[in-house]
């Protein structure tokens, strides 16, 4: 394991601190840093930005169970190992969790070597995955791109790990600042060719009578001011990856041209004859509605089946409010960093006010409402004083007070109606956010006699 500088990422979760803290303290003193989570939400908030190598996991938790934990990370992320921890009463749990896909299991209370032989055991099966990948950087390790813990981002998060490993070109769609780029790099790095050059290109930068040049390159003479041979984009991105942003920006001519490449895996450059081989792997991304696009004549449909061998679909952030505690605090380490600040975080208020704006520009307007703050505004904690105008004094769709005085219960109808127009008619997305069961949710929609979005 040295000789590739692995170190693999170690997660201790159980709700009992004695425990968490004996894991920690028997493996952080043979030099291998810990983290912990008291429960499996958390656990999986965690990972969902920053990968683990190893969890080690109690089987008997409050809340979401080991084993619920254990499918989670089973679908999500396969590549990680997994130890449970349990007491004799659930031998049995423990055994069945190993069919699901644990690599073993720990008796409490454990010896110290015991723990320490398992998890020598699992690094030895984390590193042989390691050393498979191509490339010493080994790029996919840097830091997390993709955060939400919301079950959509969940899901996205396990389809760019099925979809990495592959080949298959990837049609990424998604309103303006959803992230699509971070989902296409995300795949990148963590794919076979990580070690290869990642190519992005806006469509919409590209100038028509310039285009063929840019994409294929051309041979020294192909056109006047032609004074040397000019490699394409294609040719840089050859053994690795292609990101078309804005795809549905390409003229019909440069379609035509982008479909030959892709059915054909090869290119000419221009004023050449010459056919040149090219692997790469294409993911293209869209805001717009490819099929409308295609209804309309201005895109085609045989390119639009070509690229959408893959499809994967960013929600806007409006549908997962549950996420934007989670970008608020990715946002702050990054900025406190980059400016120079110590923001320890933010307050309940604050966030819920977050929470209820509309976010027309996605998560990169949450982004740099994040930066702003941090560098017009003096504080320890974020409050509604330091957020803009546009979100705290925005007349909302849930008004909770006015000159009647509601009853509780016409205020619960009100915001049950707000949370499920605000998730699309999502009940279990909807059920989440109100602390409620999926059954409990549904009774009160037929109580209240709730017209929702279907």
């Amino acid at each position: 394991m040295a000789k590739n500088n692995f170190k693999p990422k170690i997660l201790a979760v159980d709700d009992e601190a004695v425990v968490r803290s004996a894991i920690i303290r028997v493996l952080e003193g043979s030099g291998q840093p810990v983290k912990e989570a008291h429960d499996g939400d958390q656990a999986l908030e965690m990972m969902a930005v920053e990968p683990f190598d190893i969890v080690l996991l109690d089987i008997k938790m409050p809340g979401m169970d080991g084993i619920e934990v254990l499918k989670q990370i089973r679908k999500g992320y396969p590549d990680t190992v997994v130890i449970m921890i349990t007491g004799y009463p659930s031998i049995g749990s423990a055994v069945e969790s190993t069919k699901l896909g644990a690599m073993d299991y720990l008796v409490k209370p454990f010896r110290a070597d015991d723990l320490e032989n398992l998890v020598l055991k699992a690094q030895q099966i984390t590193a042989k995955r390691w050393e498979q990948v191509p490339g010493e950087k080994r790029e996919h390790r840097e830091g997390p791109t993709i955060v939400g813990k919301s079950p959509v981002m969940q899901e996205l998060i396990a389809t760019i790990r099925r979809v990495a490993p592959t080949t298959s070109t990837a049609l990424i769609t998604g309103e303006s600042g959803t992230g699509k780029e971070l989902v296409a790099r995300a795949i990148h790095n963590r794919s076979l060719r990580v070690d290869n050059d990642y190519v992005p290109v806006e469509c919409s930068s590209l100038v028509e009578s310039l285009v063929e040049s840019e994409l294929f390159g051309h041979v020294k003479g192909a056109f006047t001011n032609a004074h040397e041979t000019k490699n394409g984009l294609f040719e840089l991105a050859n053994h690795g990856t292609f990101f078309f942003d804005e795809v549905s920006n390409l003229s019909l001519n440069t379609q035509a041209k982008l479909l030959r490449v892709i059915q054909e895996r090869e290119f000419m450059k221009v004023g050449s004859r010459k056919r040149r081989k090219l692997d790469i792997r294409i993911i293209a991304a869209s805001n717009r509605d490819l099929r409308k696009e295609v209804e309309k004549g201005a895109f085609r449909e045989d390119l639009y089946y070509r690229l959408n061998v893959v499809p994967i679909h960013l929600p806007p952030l409006r549908e997962r409010p549950e996420d934007i505690g989670l970008l608020v605090e990715h946002f702050l380490k990054k900025y406190n960093h980059k400016c120079n600040c110590d923001v320890r975080g933010i307050s309940e208020k604050a966030l819920e006010m977050l929470m209820f704006y509309s976010w027309p520009g996605n998560v990169r307007e949450l982004e740099h409402l994040v930066e702003r703050v941090l560098v017009l505004e003096n504080c320890d904690v974020i409050q509604p004083e330091h957020l803009p105008p546009f979100i705290t004094q925005r007349q909302g769709e849930f008004q909770i007070f006015s000159n009647n005085g509601p009853s509780l219960q016409e205020v619960e109808k009100r915001y049950i109606k707000f949370v499920m127009n605000r998730t699309n008619g999502r009940r279990k997305q909807a059920a989440d956010i109100l602390g409620i069961n999926r059954k409990t949710l549904t009774a009160k929609i037929k109580k209240y006699v709730l017209r929702v979005k279907s």
